[in-house]
């Protein structure tokens, strides 16, 4: 029997999140977007509120013992500072709801923009969208922004089962609240994971509670100043420094405590609760939609059984924690089988300065509902039973022998995908090293190349980018700022080298739209076993006859030049995991490898919010004459040059006007926008009307 043609899909709230959900048996689903400014800690009816012990009060309440807690679903709460921020949001929530489809579907999704000041677009973070490039939503690539009060309806089908999410992709936006989780389903659960008997969401961020994300982006390349001090620059383990960005907390699914950095006492706000069964099993999708920070995730006294990343299954790996950097997702399956209680989920910051932690409760069904105070453990790791932290930035943790760090790349997946191979004629390599030139926290490049974004969708208006890099004096010795774009050559198999090889030791997290990549090997950069100090790069890659650690590596190749043509030692060519986001280490580097059989222009950049912003940003021109047709009646917009000058400097009389004349006899009329020709004695023209044919005025 089948199913309908159409489905509208069903809203309900998921997990403490507003959630859409698609009928499983439907070809074709329809939900939509209205993209809004809200308040932060100010509800509809009540106005401002407070928190107290886990609840949220009105703000005139003294005595809450007798008082009617706020509803949490219908504030915006952050952290719980109690000052309001504005934040944008989709359908009035943050995070936006989560959307629930299932694969093989064609996804249709209406975004209305009802901000006053701001255009929108939206990009779906890891679907390929395969014969639908248009619809990858990234503002001045493939679409023209969505303008105050335009909708656009984008329409893609859902390929692939996983994890992703969608969020903004227009300057800071999504890091102002504007996102939210996409997850696509298999129609029938895969055999190892019918023992499941839930699916929970858990988005990560960082937050601040003064101001915005452009503020911050300013501030991340001048400093933050408070009180006449100098606020520290972030400060990673191993003594790498990240960035000047300013964060007071972290939140799950945008909800959070502040906690004061004198005292570390918290501000009692409410949490996001995630409620199981004692001895059943769940799946959580992790999400990292940060500005700038990694979140190591962990759930006290639980071990973490990882079953995917992106949007890939993997072989399950059981660990104690994991790295999540930003753009990245991972799936893991939790059995809760401890004693019944309250348990911590964590998030720790990589901040050594001041960690941020975000916090959310695993709440076992009938332990004591009070959430203000949980003080369970983590899982006791020790020297001879250490414990697995998968997908860490760095190689070790030498100040804790009993953690053992896990690199995403040993991950295996789950079902053997086919590698691109090396095919003679047809293989192309590209080193690409994420930096920034100088010891400074700008510009941002790839190659030394700062990227500009150009002023027209290059998909759909490839002939109105003003400053391609081919037109700019473009070397490896000066820093050069224009849109970059390199050519992929139609079902070639392409080799990346991401690279992160210069002065400022920090890593970066790299995003492909348009593609997953198989993850073949990530190195890292040699580091003192003792101490964890960074010692030197890695030196299976050569940046140069004269260069000197430190420096640019903007030549780079292979050192043992018997690793071209894709012949590098280490690659996992048999069942590598496959991702569209990956973290490059400093001082490391990362083999990744796609086919290039999916037509369009695709970004590829890294995640953190003030390194795409500032250039950190190439475009892939992939297979060009293959391209799907522009879809009928496509936006389009650009530069507007003005009136040639010479033309009014030529025009042989001053232009003159005609006045409206006045009359004291009455004008005849059609519609009342005849009378506004006329002047009708001690008349304004909002009060004209046009009443049988005559303009009259009508005072009253």
């Amino acid at each position: 029997m089948r199913g309908p043609l159409i489905s509208f899909l069903a809203a309900y709230i998921f997990a403490g999140i507003f959630a859409f959900e698609c009928d499983k048996n439907a070809y074709i689903c329809r939900t939509s977007l209205e993209i809004t400014n809200r308040l932060t800690m100010f509800h509809e009816t009540e106005k401002a509120v407070y928190p107290k012990k886990g609840s949220l009060y009105r703000y005139d309440v003294t005595n809450i013992t007798d008082a009617v807690p706020v509803n949490i679903d219908e504030v915006v709460t952050g952290d719980g500072w109690e000052r309001q921020r504005m934040v944008v949001v989709a359908n009035g929530t943050l995070p936006g709801p989560s959307i629930i489809g299932y694969k093989d579907q064609v996804l249709v999704i209406r975004v209305t923009n009802m901000l006053p000041s701001e255009g929108v677009s939206i990009h779906w973070h890891g679907i390929e969208q395969k014969g639908t490039p248009y619809m990858d939503g990234v503002g001045f690539v493939t679409q023209c922004p969505i303008n105050p009060g335009q909708a656009f309806t984008y329409t893609f089908k859902l390929d692939e089962s996983g994890t992703f999410w969608y969020h903004s992709h227009i300057g800071a936006q999504e890091s102002k609240g504007l996102y939210g989780a996409l997850i696509v389903r298999d129609k029938d659960q895969p055999t190892h994971l019918q023992n499941v008997s839930s699916d929970f969401i858990l988005q990560v961020q960082d937050w601040n509670h003064d101001y915005d994300a452009d503020q911050g982006f300013l501030f991340s390349n001048v400093g933050v100043y408070i009180n006449r001090t100098k606020v520290a620059t972030t400060l990673l383990p191993q003594g790498h420094v990240a960035s000047l960005w300013n964060a007071h907390s972290s939140l799950f699914n945008g909800k959070g405590r502040y906690h004061d950095p004198q005292t570390g006492v918290h501000n009692e706000a409410p949490l996001e609760v995630f409620e199981v069964q004692e001895g059943n099993y769940y799946r959580f999708r992790v999400i990292n939609v940060a500005s700038v920070y990694s979140y190591r995730i962990s759930v006290d006294n639980h071990t973490l059984s990882i079953i995917g990343s992106d949007d890939e299954l993997v072989k399950p790996v059981d660990v104690e924690s994991f790295w999540v950097h930003p753009g990245e997702r991972f799936d893991f399956v939790l059995h809760a089988s401890a004693a019944i209680g309250n348990y911590l989920i964590r998030g720790v910051a990589d901040d050594s300065i001041a960690p941020i932690p975000a916090e959310a409760i695993l709440h076992y069904s009938g332990a004591e509902q009070s959430f203000d105070d949980v003080t369970s453990e983590r899982v006791n790791c020790t020297d001879a039973d250490p414990c697995t932290v998968l997908n860490c930035p760095f190689p070790s943790y030498p100040s804790n022998p009993e953690l053992r760090c896990m690199s995403v790349d040993a991950l295996q997946a789950f079902f053997q995908n086919e590698v691109p191979g090396f095919q003679e004629g047809a293989f192309q390599e590209h080193f690409l090293n994420f930096v920034i030139p100088g010891s400074g926290t700008t510009p941002r490049t790839i190659n030394n190349i700062h990227f500009q974004l150009p002023p027209s969708p290059v998909l759909s208006q490839p002939n109105d980018i003003p400053n391609p890099c081919s037109k700019s004096n473009c070397t490896a010795d000066n820093v050069c700022t224009c849109t970059n774009i390199i050519d992929l050559f139609h079902n070639n198999t392409i080799q990346f080298v991401f690279m992160n090889m210069g002065k400022r030791k920090t890593w970066h997290s790299i995003h492909m739209h348009g593609h997953a990549f198989d993850v073949l090997k990530l190195r890292y950069a040699n580091y003192n076993e003792t101490t964890g100090e960074y010692i030197s790069q890695n030196a299976d890659i050569s940046c140069g006859e004269n260069a000197t650690e430190g420096t640019i590596c903007n030549k780079p190749k292979w050192s043992d030049p018997s690793w071209l043509n894709g012949n590098i030692t280490g690659l996992n060519l048999v069942d590598p995991p496959r991702k569209d986001t990956v973290v490059v280490p400093y001082g490391g580097y990362v083999v990744v490898r796609i086919k290039a059989d999916n037509p369009g222009f695709w970004m590829l950049h890294c995640h953190l919010l003030p390194d795409v912003m500032d250039g950190m940003v190439l475009l892939l021109n992939e297979s060009f004459a293959y391209l799907p047709e522009i879809p009928k009646s496509f936006p389009t917009c650009g530069n507007y040059e003005g009136i040639d000058p010479d033309v009014l400097l030529s025009t042989p009389a001053p232009m003159t006007t005609t006045p409206i004349p006045t009359t004291t006899e009455p004008a005849t009329c059609l519609t009342v926008g005849d009378c506004h020709r006329h002047t009708i004695s001690g008349c304004l023209h909002e009060q004209m009307d046009c009443v049988k044919g005559i303009c009259v005025c009508n005072a009253s």
